[in-house]
Parts: structure tokens; sequence; C-alpha cells
């Protein structure tokens, strides 16, 4: 009972330990990357999962909201590059005009990506809060809908994942049921057949035993009828030469 309850501790000790970073997940924050030697303002935030699965999901995210065709993962996986570009992207929500949108995907720890967005209005002219304030804010506006996506994607994966799990622990389960019932039947018929061949074994000593005695009687009737086919020999002899 007592290590039950230091387990039960220790869980919820873990769990509080772990909200505070666990309540950045999905938060949009304001960071800066390097872009061309130079800092940028970039919309950065983290979801829950791996570097792969974010950078994927941001690409068909961005096609199926905005129809932006993310550039960068190459032919095949050839040539694929940490940046991920669309020129002259028309997204209506950020700005009238078509902007050059950039990101980037890294995974802070191996559950854990954060991807970055930065852009600019062609040139040198990247969006920035004091200087475009109201692209800046779309752009963030469509950053924290895509991070609100994530976390439905993520949750629908994870479901999906135990579901499958699910299905494969009940056909193990049916299999080893299956198994059992196999192994139990098995026995039951070697249990039977070893208890058949003791009883032969039984009948079977007793048989050899009679036999034996058998064969004792039968020796002496032997010796006795060889003894008395001689005897009628030799009287058959002697009444020939007569």
């Amino acid at each position: 009972m007592k290590k039950i309850v230091t387990i039960w501790l220790l869980g919820g000790i873990l769990g509080l330990l772990a909200q505070p970073a666990l309540a950045q997940l999905y938060d949009v924050r304001a960071g800066n990357v390097s872009f061309e030697r130079k800092e940028r303002e970039a919309l950065k935030v983290q979801v829950d999962g791996t570097a792969q699965w974010t950078r994927d999901y941001w690409q068909a995210w961005l096609k199926d909201t905005y129809n932006i065709r993310l550039k960068g993962d190459g032919t095949f996986g050839v040539g694929k590059k940490d940046l991920l570009v669309a020129k002259q992207a028309q997204v209506s929500s950020v700005s009238g005009k078509l902007i050059d949108l950039y990101s980037s995907v890294i995974a802070p720890a191996d559950t854990v990506a954060e991807l970055a967005v930065w852009a600019t209005l062609g040139g040198n002219s990247f969006l920035m809060a004091d200087q475009t304030p109201s692209e800046y804010a779309a752009l963030r506006t469509m950053v924290q809908s895509f991070a609100a996506a994530a976390r439905i994607k993520a949750y629908k994966d994870q479901i999906t994942e135990a579901e499958k799990q699910v299905k494969e622990a009940e056909k193990e389960r049916e299999k080893l049921e299956k198994d059992i019932l196999s192994l139990q039947a098995n026995t039951t018929s070697n249990l039977a057949r070893m208890e058949a061949l003791q009883k032969q074994n039984v009948e079977n000593t007793l048989k050899a035993r009679q036999d034996s005695v058998k064969l004792v009687t039968n020796a002496q009737q032997l010796e006795f009828r060889k003894l008395r086919l001689a005897r009628r020999r030799d009287r058959l002899t002697t009444l020939e030469r007569k």
C-alpha cells in the first residue's frame, strides 16, 4: 500500500513539474530568427509532435487553408532544405499585397517541435510588430489558427494510434486465448493418452508375467514330449528288428 501511495505522489509531483512546459505548447509568441545574416522578427509556436510531423502538417494546412504551396522539401526528399518558402503568396487575411512567406521547424525535444514563421511584403520590407502592426497581427492570427488545428490533429492522431494499439491488444488477447484453449485441449489429450499408455503398460507387464509362467510350463512339456518321442522311436526300431 505504501508503495502505491508513493508512486501516486511521485506521479502527481511530476505532473505539476510538467505543467509549465505544457502550458507553452500551442501559444504563439514573438521571437527572432537569423535570416540572410540578420535577425528577423518571427512568430514561434511549439506543438506536440516531431519536427517531421509538424513540417508535413504545416505544409498540408497551408495548402488546404490558403492554397499556399511551400517549397523546400525537394523532389522525393532529395534536396530537402531547412527553410520552407512561398514566394509571392496571396494571403488576403494577412495583406492585400503578395507576400513572401518563410518558415522553419526545429525540435527542442523528442516529442515537441517549434515552428517559426516570418514574412516580407517584398524586398527588405519584413513584417514587424512596430512597423507593420496590422499585417504582423494578421500573421500571428494565422499561426495561432494553425496551432489550434495542430492541437486537434495531434489529438486525433493520438486517438487513432491508441485505437490501433487497442485493436492489436485485442487481437493478441484472442490469439493468446485460442493458444491457451489449444494447449489445454492438447494437455487433456496427452493426459488421456498417458493414462491409456500406463494402463497398457500394466496389462503388458501382467501378460509378460503370465507368458513367462507359460514359457516354463511349455519348456517342461517340450522336454517331456521330446523324451516320449525318443522312446517311441526306440520301440519302433526294436519291433522292426524282430
